[in-house]
C-alpha cells in the first residue's frame, strides 16, 4: 500500500521548479486558478520576489509555488505510478498541500488562505517574539536533548521543541542570546548544529498567532471531510473530518511535530510505499523514514524526464 506524504517547505530556487510549473499538465491548470486568485502572474511574482531578496527565503510567491508544485507533483505521481493512496501526510507547511490533497480544502481557498496566513505570520512576528528563533541540529537522541533541556531550563531559559524530525534530529526554540550556548552545548553532546529558523513556528507560547488565524483566515474556509484520512503531524493520529482537519491546520502554529509518530500511524496501516511530493531535502530523506518505506521521490526534475518508450519488435 501507499500514501502521499508533502513535505515541509524549504529553501529552494525558483528555476528548480520554474518548468514544472510552466509545462507540466499537472502544474499549468493549477497556476492559472492560482493567478486569478492572487490577481498577478505568480511565475513572475516569484521570479521578482527571488531576484530582490524580498522577505527572505519564503516571500508569498514562493509559498504559493511551493504549495502547488507539491500538488502537481502528488497528482502526477498518483497517475505516474498508479497509486491508490491510503493517506496523507503533510510535515508544517505540508499540512495544507495534505488537506488539499484530500479533498478536504478547495485549491483556490487553499491559495488565498496560504497568502493571508503568510501575511499573518509576518506581521506578527515583526511585532512579537522578536528575540525568539528555532535551532535544528541532527546526531543528538532524545537523553541528551532532555539533558540540554534541563541545562535550559535551570538557567531560566525558556525553550521549546518545535519538531522532532527523527530519532535524533530535532528542531529547538530558544531565544536569541541563548544560541550560542545551545550550539556550543549540541556539539559537546556529540551533534551538529544546523540552520536557524526565524521566525520560529509550533510553540505554545504563539497562541494568539493561533487565534488570530482561527478568526481572520479560516473563519470562512469551506473545509470538508478528507476522502483519504490524513495522518496529524503532532501526534500521528488519523484525521478523518472537516473540523479535524481546520483545527490540524491551526495547530501547526502551535503544537510540536512529531515525525516518527507519522512513520508508525504509516506502518500501522500497512503503508510500504511512500511518495515524498515536492522540493525536499528533510523530511522524505531522514532514517526513520528511508528504513521504513520505499520513498518514491516526486521532484520537478523527474516530473520533467521523457518517458521512455518500448521499443517496437
Amino acid at each position: 500500500m501507499s500514501a502521499i506524504v508533502f513535505p515541509g517547505i524549504g529553501p529552494a530556487r525558483f528555476a528548480d521548479a520554474a518548468r514544472f510549473l510552466a509545462a507540466s499538465p499537472f502544474a499549468r491548470p493549477l497556476v492559472a486558478e492560482a493567478d486569478k486568485v492572487l490577481g498577478y502572474p505568480l511565475p513572475a511574482r516569484h521570479r521578482e520576489a527571488e531576484a530582490s531578496g524580498e522577505q527572505g527565503a519564503y516571500p508569498e510567491p514562493a509559498r504559493i509555488s511551493f504549495l502547488v508544485a507539491c500538488l502537481a507533483l502528488a497528482d502526477w505521481a498518483v497517475a505516474e505510478h498508479g497509486l491508490e493512496p491510503v493517506a496523507c501526510a503533510g510535515a508544517s507547511f505540508g499540512g495544507t498541500a495534505a488537506a488539499v490533497h484530500a479533498g478536504a480544502v478547495p485549491f483556490a481557498d487553499a491559495v488565498a488562505m496560504t497568502a493571508e496566513w503568510g501575511r499573518r505570520v509576518d506581521a506578527y512576528f515583526e511585532r512579537e517574539h522578536r528575540d525568539v528563533a528555532t535551532q535544528s541540529f541532527a546526531r543528538v537522541g532524545p537523553d541528551h536533548l532532555a539533558e540540554i533541556r534541563a541545562e535550559l531550563d535551570a538557567e531560566g531559559e525558556w525553550n521549546e521543541v518545535a519538531c522532532h524530525v527523527d530519532d535524533d534530529f530535532h528542531m529547538l526554540s530558544v531565544r536569541e542570546d541563548a544560541l550560542d550556548w545551545l550550539q556550543a552545548r549540541i556539539r559537546s553532546a556529540g551533534g551538529l548544529p544546523l540552520y536557524v529558523m526565524r521566525p520560529p513556528m509550533h510553540s505554545t507560547a504563539f497562541a494568539a498567532l493561533r487565534e488570530e488565524i482561527a478568526a481572520e483566515v479560516l473563519a470562512d474556509v469551506p473545509f470538508a471531510d478528507p476522502v483519504i484520512p490524513i495522518v496529524s503531524d503532532h501526534d500521528g493520529s488519523l484525521v478523518r473530518t472537516a473540523e479535524g482537519v481546520r483545527t490540524l491546520l491551526l495547530d501547526a502554529v502551535v503544537r510540536t511535530v512529531r515525525w516518527p509518530d507519522v512513520v508508525a500511524t504509516l506502518r500501522g496501516l500497512g503503508v510500504s510505499r511512500v511518495v515524498v511530493a515536492g522540493q525536499d531535502a528533510l523530511w522524505g530523506r531522514v532514517d526513520v523514514m528511508t528504513r521504513s518505506f520505499e520513498i518514491v521521490a516526486a521532484k520537478p526534475e523527474t516530473a520533467m524526464r521523457p518517458r521512455r518508450r518500448s521499443a517496437i519488435a
